[in-house]
């Protein structure tokens, strides 16, 4: 199971930017769609291998005072 990683103003930032990039690379045909769409797929899924790999994490923990 993945554990979740990608959480508040950094999952947004995802969605929003994911959704941008892809439409601009679909209509110039360029590889930006396919960067928007790993964006895209990390913020709804609230996992990104990079930050699992590096150990970081965006998640407010349980009971955290951040």
């Amino acid at each position: 199971m993945l554990n979740t990683n990608v959480g508040g103003m950094d999952r947004t930032l995802r969605i929003i930017l994911g959704v941008v990039l892809t439409l601009v690379g679909a209509w110039s045909f360029n590889w930006w769609g396919i960067v928007g769409l790993a964006l895209l797929f990390t913020g709804l899924m609230n996992w990104c291998p990079l930050y699992t790999s590096l150990g970081v994490s965006t998640c407010h923990k349980e009971g955290s005072t951040e």
